[in-house]
């Protein structure tokens, strides 16, 4: 325990403080470095937005880590080095671990494909094997036979770079719903342009057009009229933008007839059905967007959508990032989804009783999954039937019954055969 004295020497305060920063390098108004940006204008706008970024957190929600398996492809043990590291708790100098999947997931999503590039590792790739301390996501702009040309964000001074890379260093993912979502006439894509189509008609309607049509007391057919026309159109319109109130006076032979009614379109009609397409293409559902899905559709929106983007995730990065002798060791990528996250309450009770009398799960690992920290207790990091009896008590029961049975044979032994013989006549 430090004391006073050394406490009020070791202090430290930010704002009385200085702390050595050689170069504060260029400064921006937004942060440039972590947060992924749509592409497209419109989809930053509309219903698409909210589709990348409701997949993208709950793929982000789910842990990726580097392991080792056994020899059936199971998994043993977690692998506690720098590449497990990016992964799970720094993955550069701006991103955590979970923000540099969501931004991996946001521009696949968006771009069709994107690169993880590894930043920092402790030995020149194209010489030997090599330990990764960072990574990033980039954007490829250029492809070519054997390299890529990546769009890369430079930690050192603050700005994104193209820097050309070979195809073995970077880790190439592409979207497994391409079809879906990137093709130029995919059901997204048709959704983007017809959204586009719907904003551009708002905009109009709500614009301070009149929209109106003035009929003149005379035929307009020769130049001469049609300049006088000309010439009563332009005082109406200034007479109705220098007034205050937006009045203006007409001859009594002119007749001025308002078009600013609503266009009769089904396009919104071709949104809602492009929408309900999408989702049912995505294995999405309303009820997940609002939080009150059920566990068939929660499932069903993992299966079809989150999983399949998690592994082309992690078979790329096991296809780049690990060599031939860790592939040997049975170094991969696992994901792990926490099971009881969807699980109401009142059924956590029933579902740790059926994990633990069936001995898959310890008391202590359910206490875990559910938030508890695990007790001292050393049968409670044992998989067994609470429900049954403990063979050490199975045991000790046995010893006093046969205890019992010897006091009992012994007792007969020493007993009088006389006196037995009177209780017998008494009886």
């Amino acid at each position: 325990m430090a004391s006073i004295r050394e406490r009020i020497r070791d202090s430290w305060n930010v704002f009385t403080g200085r702390i050595r920063i050689r170069d504060t390098g260029t400064g921006y108004w937004f942060n440039d470095s972590s947060r992924n940006r749509l592409t497209s204008v419109v989809g930053r706008q509309s219903i698409v937005s909210s589709v990348y970024n409701r997949i993208s957190v709950d793929c982000a929600a789910i842990n990726i880590v580097h392991s080792r398996l056994d020899g059936n492809s199971k998994y043993i043990e977690t692998i506690d080095d720098s590449l497990n590291k990016a992964l799970t708790i720094s993955a550069n100098l701006d991103q955590t671990g979970r923000a540099f999947i969501q931004d991996v997931v946001m521009s696949m999503l968006d771009e069709g494909v994107v690169a993880i590039v590894p930043i920092e590792t402790d030995k020149n790739p194209n010489e030997d094997s090599y330990n990764i301390y960072s990574l990033r996501v980039g954007k490829i702009k250029q492809w070519y036979p054997q390299s890529v040309l990546v769009d890369l964000y430079d930690e050192r001074v603050g700005q994104h770079k193209d820097i050309l890379l070979p195809k073995s260093y970077v880790s190439i993912v592409y979207n497994p719903l391409y079809e879906i979502m990137n093709e130029p006439n995919s059901t997204l894509q048709r959704l983007i342009r017809k959204i586009s189509l719907l904003d551009s008609i708002d905009e109009q309607k709500g614009s301070n057009r009149l929209d109106l049509i003035i009929q003149l007391p005379f035929v307009v057919k020769t130049e001469a009229r049609k300049k006088e026309a000309e010439k009563r159109r332009n005082e109406i319109a200034e007479q109705l933008s220098n007034s205050n109130y937006g009045i203006a006076y007409t001859d009594g032979t002119e007749k001025i007839t308002q078009l600013n009614r609503s266009v009769e379109n089904n396009l919104l009609s071709q949104i809602q059905y492009l929408t309900s397409m999408l989702y049912s293409q995505l294995g999405l559902t309303e009820n997940v967007f609002n939080g009150t899905a059920s566990e068939v559709e929660m499932l069903n929106y993992y299966n079809r959508t989150i999983e399949p983007i998690l592994s082309a995730i992690i078979d790329e990065m096991k296809r780049k990032f690990l060599t031939e002798t860790a592939l040997s060791q049975n170094q991969s990528f696992t994901i792990f989804r926490e099971p009881f996250k969807l699980v109401p309450t009142e059924r956590i009770a029933d579902l740790a009783d059926k994990l633990t009398r069936a001995q898959v799960l310890t008391a202590n690992e359910v206490r875990q999954l559910i938030g508890y920290t695990p007790v001292d207790d050393p049968s409670a990091d044992e998989l067994k039937n609470p429900n049954l009896n403990n063979p050490a008590v199975e045991d000790d029961t046995l010893l006093d019954e046969e205890l019992l049975e010897e006091q009992s044979d012994d007792a007969f032994d020493n007993s009088d055969p006389n006196e037995m013989y009177d209780e017998e006549l008494d009886g």
